[in-house]
């Protein structure tokens, strides 16, 4: 499994999020977006509805139902209801890699500002490394473009 670990310094998740979403949707895969708590779940959920006026990324939570009909669902629960390939953690949200059956790719996102979430994905990375998974990291240049560091 890809493991790529993206870190923030000049952007919010709420920024980069919905880029990265487009991108990963546009593989035609399904996605799966892991949320830290209930409450980021529905703000994230409001925001992929208003986050830009000439672009739309259909997608939905427990509260929209239908999980195995939405492209994107974000959740804070530990499922994958949308049998998806792609997934994503932001907000410090992680899950069991075996947990994960069939998904190809998970993009842990972490704002590297906080030392919590710097610390979280710096376990992660030596965790997954040693499982054998592949892991790349992702920081941003100065003009808000990712680009993969050794």
């Amino acid at each position: 499994m890809r493991v790529d670990f993206y870190h923030l310094q000049t952007q919010t998740l709420d920024d980069v999020l919905p880029k990265l979403l487009e991108k990963a949707l546009g593989t035609g895969a399904k996605i799966l977006v892991k949320v830290g708590t209930p409450e980021r779940v529905e703000f994230l959920n409001s925001l992929l509805w208003t986050y830009n006026d000439t672009s739309f990324l259909p997608h939905g939570s427990k509260k929209d139902g239908n999980a195995e009909l939405q492209p994107i669902w974000l959740t804070s629960d530990n499922d994958n209801p949308n049998h998806t390939k792609i997934v994503f953690w932001v907000d410090g949200a992680e899950g069991k890699v075996e947990e994960l059956e069939g998904v190809e790719r998970i993009l842990n996102i972490f704002d590297g500002n906080q030392e919590t979430a710097l610390a979280q994905a710096r376990r992660l990375w030596k965790e997954l490394k040693a499982a054998g998974h592949e892991v790349y990291y992702w920081q941003q240049d100065n003009n808000q473009r990712w680009q993969q560091k050794a």
